[in-house]
């Protein structure tokens, strides 16, 4: 690219409609308050899909249609949580996704934060125990432990259950899926943060503590969908994409204003005003997907892969916008693709935004089933941003209010304008990787030691 900005006038055109526009929360507000949490299985989920395809083709994009595709479905039931020794005591529970029905009584065992060297330190211990695990990850280990490996490192250790603590005051239970794609091995439930703090507190008073758990949820085979469209390239370069991605589905216990709606509505504004100023004059087609059933595996984003595993080859770039309208920065976090540093920080002095520029993979959003086929991909988030917890998210309060129109205008704009520059480059710096290549990365990242330990459970199914 070119040290001046040779996209200066489409910017001025793309940035101006965005900052002057209220469509993207008009988009937001009819995703949150009309279709709820769009969570897998419920009727909210299809008219979502439908929404986001109607805007899709109001906003002139061609070739819209919904890819429907099985996965397995997982309904809410009841949850009971009980101390029975040392006292008599009933704390407010809710399953986790995929959680198995089940009854289960014996002795509560912590692991803290659930760090590879607190699991260590328990070794079998746990087995046979219900295990309590902090939502924070340990400040020294200098790395996000996602809840799945927690979860997973005590099904492995031999726990009959797993019990998921919020680490945020005054917000409740935080849900999130225990598997991907299917049952989990043993249940696994979340609790608000004081009622971990209490049973801490009556496990170093009393020594020890049992707990009777109780769980009433269905797994059954369903259906989702995945939303795709595009605006298509011109000329020599047509059949080489630009994907924009983010996920429409959230979790039942709340809207996912934040988390994933504030990307998705992202990626339709991008659409919109990509469609608007640049449909004559992209080199390459821009492909818009909304994925279905991400909170619950990113089953939607491995469904398009495999289904489309003949075009990855063409696919020069997926950019992941999950939650992108947040309020942390709008940065391109690359997923280990040294070559397209120089691109991607030529490109952010452009936009004349703070759009910073960085190198982090993790395995935890749709970006990922595209990382394992070696195409290019990045998501949009802080690359200096340290562990932290989700706050408000995956929990009841992450709603429409929280959400403000700059920061989603911020993430339509990066998206949009990122988009437009990998469409248009005559040379961008990095094809797609070999499996040997990713299996490196896969055996050595840090980032993806949570996904080393999925593989474990994978292979060993039983613990």
């Amino acid at each position: 690219m070119s040290k001046t900005n040779p996209y200066l006038q489409l910017d001025r055109r793309i940035v101006g409609d965005i900052y002057t526009s209220q469509e993207v929360m008009e988009n937001l507000t009819v995703l949150c308050d009309d279709y709820g949490s769009r969570f897998a299985g419920t009727p909210e989920e299809y008219a979502a899909a439908n929404f986001i395809a109607e805007c899709f083709k109001r906003y002139g994009l061609q070739n819209v249609t919904l890819e429907e595709y099985p996965y397995a479905g997982w309904t809410r039931g009841a949850a009971t949580l009980e101390i029975v020794e040392p006292m008599q005591r009933a704390l407010h529970c809710i399953s986790l996704p995929y959680c198995p029905a089940g009854d289960i009584t014996g002795e509560l065992v912590s692991a803290g934060c659930g760090s590879p060297a607190e699991y260590s330190a328990l070794g079998d211990t746990i087995a046979g125990k219900l295990v309590m695990a902090q939502s924070s990850s340990p400040p020294d280990l200098g790395r996000w432990v996602h809840r799945k490996e927690k979860f997973e490192r005590a099904v492995l250790g031999g726990a009959s259950a797993f019990i998921f603590v919020s680490e945020h005051p005054g917000v409740g239970p935080e849900t999130g899926s225990l598997q991907n794609d299917r049952a989990a091995p043993i249940p696994g439930i979340s609790v608000c943060k004081e009622d971990g703090e209490f049973l801490l507190r009556s496990l170093a008073r009393h020594g020890k503590v049992t707990l009777k758990l109780r769980t009433t949820d269905i797994n059954e085979p369903r259906t989702s969908w995945n939303v795709v469209a595009e605006l298509p390239g011109r000329g020599r370069h047509r059949n080489e994409q630009v994907i924009l991605g983010c996920h429409y589905d959230g979790h039942d216990i709340s809207q996912g204003a934040h988390d994933p709606a504030s990307g998705m509505v992202s990626v339709i504004e991008a659409a919109r005003v990509l469609s608007a100023y640049t449909a004559d004059s992209l080199k390459r087609t821009v492909r818009f997907i909304a994925f279905g059933t991400e909170e619950i595996g990113l089953t939607g984003a491995f469904r398009y892969v495999n289904t489309h595993a003949d075009e990855l080859d063409n696919v020069r770039f997926m950019l992941n916008m999950d939650a992108a309208g947040g309020a942390s920065r709008k940065g391109i976090v690359l997923h280990q693709w040294q070559k397209l540093q120089p691109f991607f920080e030529e490109a952010a002095g452009q936009l004349n935004a703070e759009v910073p520029v960085g190198q982090k993979v993790h395995s935890y959003s749709d970006h990922f089933p595209f990382f394992l086929k070696g195409v290019p991909s990045a998501h949009i988030g802080d690359p200096g941003a340290l562990p932290s917890g989700r706050g408000f998210g995956h929990t009841a309060y992450d709603t429409l209010e929280k959400v403000k129109l700059e920061n989603l205008r911020a993430a339509s704009a990066v998206g949009a304008r990122i988009a437009l520059r990998c469409a248009n480059a005559d040379d961008f710096p990095a094809k797609r990787r070999n499996l040997k290549e990713v299996q490196n990365i896969v055996d050595t990242d840090s980032g993806l030691e949570g996904y080393r330990i999925s593989l474990k459970l994978t292979q060993n199914p039983a613990g």
